[in-house]
């Protein structure tokens, strides 16, 4: 019987001695890697990855000690969670511990991608497309579903005017549909219910507002112009006076793959409906995706009875009232 029991003791202890020794074990090779920086690093993970193969890519790329205590700590302590696919930014220099517990629980990298005003549909696809986000065909087919706009403009063919510019932040991967539905998103953000009440007041649909904003993007990038640009164009829409928007121009010729460049003077004279060279009042559609500030401008053009503008070669414009004031707006453009 003491025989027993001194065997049981001694199991016990060696029971005890080998529990200490691993979690000994386990806490040193847990350690931060020898000579690990204070940088970041962007650690993918593919859909299906097994935890063995995450734990050996990530001793391979120096972001922990080893592979098997990432193993153990997994299956000790979180064999019921799944760890999940994407890309993670981990800080070098961490222990096994927290880089398993940020693969867990962390937040996925988001990548930022800059749309700027006044780009195009196709022009803001050619940025993400450069950015390694989605597939042109699913863009394209994409922006010809207008269901998330349908209550705000019924008359849409696509969403040309309703892809907000701004910087966005996606994760790898992010298909077309749900960077197109972000973009819509934050446009009805900022074309709220103010907006719409503001839109009635003046007379105008929200299409109509947002056709004209996208005027006033590409006639001027000045902030301080575009309110004097709007009310140009609001006095014109009153008289029925042409708008003589070279931009539209501009993209009448891009959709027809006609535009070199230049725009030239026998160019004011092609047919389509977007010219409003030949074709009073509103062009039929946005000529690219307004910014925040035209938008306020259509919705509010400046107190002035202005009629012309034109360059003044230092980035900016000269308005006049009259047509003579405006023609020597003209003539001094030329001569500098």
């Amino acid at each position: 019987m003491r025989r027993i029991r001194l065997w049981l003791e001694i199991v016990l202890v060696a029971g005890m001695i080998g529990v200490l020794g691993g979690s000994a074990w386990l806490a040193w090779e847990s350690r931060p890697p020898d000579g690990a920086g204070r940088e970041t690093v962007l650690f993918e993970i593919v859909p299906g990855q097994s935890v063995r193969s995450v734990a050996r890519s990530l001793e391979a790329r120096g972001l922990i000690r080893k592979s098997e205590p990432f193993v153990v700590l997994y299956r000790l302590h979180h064999g019921k969670e799944t760890i999940k696919a994407g890309e993670f930014a981990l800080p070098a220099g961490r222990g096994t511990k927290e880089t398993l517990v940020t693969l867990l629980r962390g937040k996925l990298y988001l990548h930022p991608v800059t749309v700027a005003e006044g780009l195009t549909a196709g022009e803001t696809f050619d940025v993400f497309l450069a950015a390694s986000f989605g597939a042109r065909d699913a863009f394209e087919a994409g922006f010809r579903n207008t269901a998330e706009i349908a209550l705000l403009d019924p008359g849409a063919a696509d969403l040309e005017g309703y892809l907000f510019p701004e910087t966005y932040h996606f994760p790898k991967g992010a298909a077309a549909a749900e960077i197109l539905s972000s973009m819509v998103a934050q446009f009805k953000n900022v074309f709220g219910p103010e907006e719409r009440i503001r839109a009635a007041e003046i007379g105008m649909t929200p299409r109509q507002v947002v056709i004209l904003a996208s005027l006033i993007e590409k006639e001027t990038g000045r902030p301080e112009e575009k309110p004097l640009v709007s009310a140009v164009f609001h006095n014109r829409l009153r008289i029925g006076m042409k708008l003589e928007c070279d931009p539209t121009v501009i993209y009448a010729l891009k959709r027809e793959g006609k535009y070199n460049g230049r725009l030239l003077k026998k160019d004011l004279q092609f047919d389509s409906p977007y010219n409003t060279y030949r074709y009073a009042g509103l062009p039929p559609g946005p000529i690219c995706n307004p910014g925040e500030a035209s938008i306020e401008a259509a919705l509010a053009p400046a107190a002035a009875d202005y009629l012309f503008f034109v360059a003044d070669r230092e980035s900016g414009h000269v308005f006049s009232r009259t047509l003579r004031d405006h023609q020597r707006a003209v003539h001094a453009y030329r001569r500098k």
